[in-house]
């Protein structure tokens, strides 16, 4: 079987271009390109003679049978984007999709990253986070996208164009909170490599009074809850009898608990416990009433 690699590509910066990244791309028989005259700077720089066919978003589909049967002749491929790691707000999820149901075997060949690389300089927690891309310009989309960031418990990352980079700011501080943290990155690992900490309000007035240019991503930290202790034992509480009630066993709710409440185990394992106790002695004291009637 012929192999797809997908290929990650410098997001600025060509020295970020992998030795396995370079190998491939010298070795395989046709190199999918969303934009082929920018692909054939970075194939001349490691010297790739395979042709360059272009797939992108308009002609991605089209292009499928043709990629499918070059696969099926035995000819491994090359897919790149422009910049970064193919398919992540990029062409070729469709090729991706038809050449593993065809059978062929699919290879990621690892490398920058704009998505990440933001995420992991912005100082905002990374243990979990949610990738949205381009969100909606308008209507009732882009308010759902909107939702979403105001109400994550994790980092959130946007793709931006410098031109929308203000009014999405502004939006964002008007649904999540003027005070809510941000990072926006610019032009990353690029000459005028620039991240801008603080919260959306700061970070909105100071891209109003100077005009962003490049490449932008934007990392909204997470929503954060001031709560008071009575406020996470009442809610612990609520969470334990309702995961009792399903019929979990109180070792498992106890682990539930901890894990979405962010509790310690033992504290945890009280309230369940506790919990139960207090079920069942609701439940005795019903059978006595109804008993007495």
């Amino acid at each position: 079987m012929a192999t797809l690699y997908l290929v990650s590509t410098p997001i600025g910066n060509l020295g970020d271009l992998s030795a396995r990244a370079a190998e491939t791309l010298r070795g395989v028989s046709r190199i999918l390109a969303e934009d082929t005259r920018r692909t054939r700077v970075l194939a001349d720089h490691v010297d790739a003679a395979a042709p360059l066919v272009s797939v992108h978003a308009h002609n991605e589909r089209e292009r499928i049978d043709r990629i499918l049967g070059w696969l099926d002749a035995g000819e491994d491929l090359a897919l790149v984007s422009d910049a970064g790691t193919p398919l992540v707000s990029d062409p070729g999820s469709r090729v991706v999709t038809a050449v593993v149901e065809r059978g062929h075997t699919v290879v990621p060949i690892p490398g920058a990253s704009a998505s990440l690389s933001a995420l992991v300089a912005s100082g905002l927690p990374t243990e979990r986070f949610t990738f949205l891309g381009f969100i909606a310009r308008k209507g009732r989309a882009r308010v759902a996208d909107i939702s979403r960031v105001h109400a994550a418990e994790e980092s959130t990352i946007l793709f931006e164009s410098p031109q929308r980079l203000v009014a999405t700011l502004d939006d964002l501080a008007y649904v999540c909170g003027g005070e809510r943290e941000v990072c926006v990155a610019r032009e990353v690992t690029k000459l005028h490599e620039e991240f801008r900490r603080g919260t959306l309000e700061e970070i909105a007035n100071y891209y109003r009074q100077r005009s962003p240019k490049g490449e932008v991503t934007i990392v909204v930290g997470p929503e954060v809850y001031s709560r008071s202790e009575e406020d996470v034992e009442r809610a612990a509480q609520e969470l334990a009898v309702s995961l009792l009630g399903e019929g979990m066993k109180p070792s498992a709710a106890a682990r539930e608990v901890a894990r979405r409440l962010d509790l310690a185990r033992n504290e945890a394992y009280r309230i369940v416990h506790d919990s139960r106790d207090s079920s069942v002695e609701a439940k005795n004291l019903t059978v006595e009433i109804a008993t007495d009637e």
